[in-house]
């Protein structure tokens, strides 16, 4: 009987993480350089503390423009010195990404499978969770990654 493929056998184990201290703008690099979505937030001891994505960072800046725009009228009457208009200005935009940290907007609470979940197994998990991506975690420390880009791969391979 052959043997089910596992999370080991699929997973990217090269990952990148970014820590709890670092800026939206140094996370947002970081997604761009290495041409990723998502990745772990792993604390000075090598511990996973959360999980920060794309989405993430979105939501963060549409937080920040809500704020902004149900205060902005208000404060520019009242005011002498009022808050910069933070509705459409990139530069603006980057500023405030670099004011606030991963820790403020990342998601703590992180799925994690072991390397020897089968794919069935991550599947699910990524079913059931509403995720893109699952963490692979070994003897305590993070080891790989699986997101749905590697199930399509396995798909591909067997059926294409």
């Amino acid at each position: 009987m052959a043997r089910s493929m596992t999370a080991r056998d699929i997973m990217t184990d090269s990952v990148v993480s970014i820590g709890p201290d670092s800026s939206l703008r140094e996370a947002l690099a970081v997604f761009v350089s290495e041409n990723i979505h998502g990745a772990p937030v792993v604390d000075d001891e090598g511990q996973l503390a959360g999980v920060i994505t794309t989405s993430d960072l979105l939501r963060a800046q549409e937080d920040d423009r809500d704020t902004a725009l149900a205060t902005i009228d208000y404060l520019r009457d009242v005011l002498e010195f009022s808050p910069p208009d933070w509705t459409g200005d990139v530069s603006e935009f980057q500023d405030r990404l670099g004011v606030r940290t991963v820790a403020e907007v990342m998601t703590k609470t992180v799925v994690t499978v072991t390397p020897e979940a089968t794919v069935a197994d991550v599947a699910r998990c990524l079913r059931e969770n509403q995720i893109h991506r699952v963490w692979v975690k070994g003897n305590g420390r993070l080891c790989g990654v699986v997101s749905t880009l590697d199930l399509m791969q396995v798909i591909e391979k067997e059926y294409g």
